[in-house]
Formats: C-alpha cells, sequence, structure tokens
C-alpha cells in the first residue's frame, strides 16, 4: 500500500522522551536526513501498518457476515494437504 507524498505539507507538534529525541538526533545524524524527515516517514509507517490492519479486518467482518468462511476442520484439512503436496506424500 504504497502511497506517493505530495509536496505539500503541514506541520505537527509531538512531545517526546528526552532519550527518544537524542536517539533519533543520532539516526538523523547517521543517514544525514533530518529529524523531522525520520519523524514524518516513522509516523507514515506506522499509519499505513494500522489502516491495513483496520482494512483487513473491516474484509474479515465482512466475508463473515456475508458468509464467505469455511469451518475449522475444512481449513485444517486444507493446510496438511498442502503440506503433504509439499513434503511429497501421496495424498
Amino acid at each position: 500500500m504504497k502511497q506517493v507524498m505530495s509536496g505539500a505539507s503541514t506541520t505537527m507538534t509531538i512531545r517526546l522522551d528526552p532519550q527518544l529525541k537524542a536517539m533519533l538526533g543520532r539516526l538523523a545524524e547517521g543517514t544525514r536526513r533530518s529529524r523531522s524527515f525520520l519523524a514524518a516517514e516513522t509516523v507514515k509507517t506506522y499509519v499505513d501498518r494500522e489502516l491495513a490492519i483496520i482494512e483487513g479486518i473491516q474484509r474479515g467482518v465482512a466475508d463473515v457476515t456475508a458468509g464467505r468462511t469455511i469451518g475449522h476442520e475444512e481449513a485444517m484439512a486444507a493446510v496438511q494437504q498442502a503440506i503433504d503436496t509439499a513434503s511429497g506424500k501421496p495424498g
């Protein structure tokens, strides 16, 4: 879910533990990036991941609501068959 960010930006103030701020500063020096750039990239990565989780949960709920599910026994049989096929065991 890679998104392209536009050139426009806005400012947001956050509070950091002093130790974390110092670590961010060391990372900025080591990567030759600004603390602001690294913080924005970190927030973007976190937000992308959390939104993907929420969207996955919503898709799962929709599948359950629509009856697009299989039982545990059927799922485990399919997993075992895939394991047997991959290991060369006759099915």
